[in-house]
């Protein structure tokens, strides 16, 4: 008989699900938002996670409307910090606007996404954010399941 064979780091055995961490300084705008539409769109296909290099107190009022208005319920999201063990769990890691303050790891996937942050912006300006990074988790899910 032969011993099972341990999954190579990074990579994502078909019978277990990824595992995906969303990063932005704050975690209570572009991560909250990324989150909610992963886990919205993919149900329970993935784990997500969300984590800020420097979270804030809570999460934004104006994202939590912006997902609102998709139907999507982020309001009772808590801004967490990022550790060293967030990123060891994830398979893949997205970055938004933390620079350097990950951590790398060997064999995980990363991604970096410019994309705006919406701290103190109106509504209308907060919307194409929301677009876009629904747009960038329907590719990623598609890349991932």
């Amino acid at each position: 008989m032969t011993p099972p064979v341990a999954p190579t780091p990074g990579v994502t055995v078909p019978d277990q699900k990824p595992a995906v961490l969303f990063v932005c300084v704050h975690n209570a705008g572009r991560s909250q938002m990324a989150a909610g539409w992963l886990r919205h769109l993919a149900g329970d296909r993935v784990d997500v996670f969300s984590v800020g290099s420097e979270p804030a107190d809570r999460i934004n009022a104006v994202a939590v409307q912006a997902m609102a208005e998709e139907g999507i319920d982020i309001a009772g999201e808590q801004p967490a910090v990022l550790t060293t063990d967030a990123v060891r769990q994830a398979d893949v890691v997205v970055t938004m606007g933390c620079g350097d303050a990950c951590p790398v790891f060997p064999g995980k996937r990363y991604e970096d996404w410019a994309l705006t942050d919406p701290a103190g912006l109106p509504i209308e300006q907060v919307r194409p954010v929301r677009d876009e990074v629904r747009r960038r988790v329907e590719t990623l899910l598609a890349e991932l399941v």
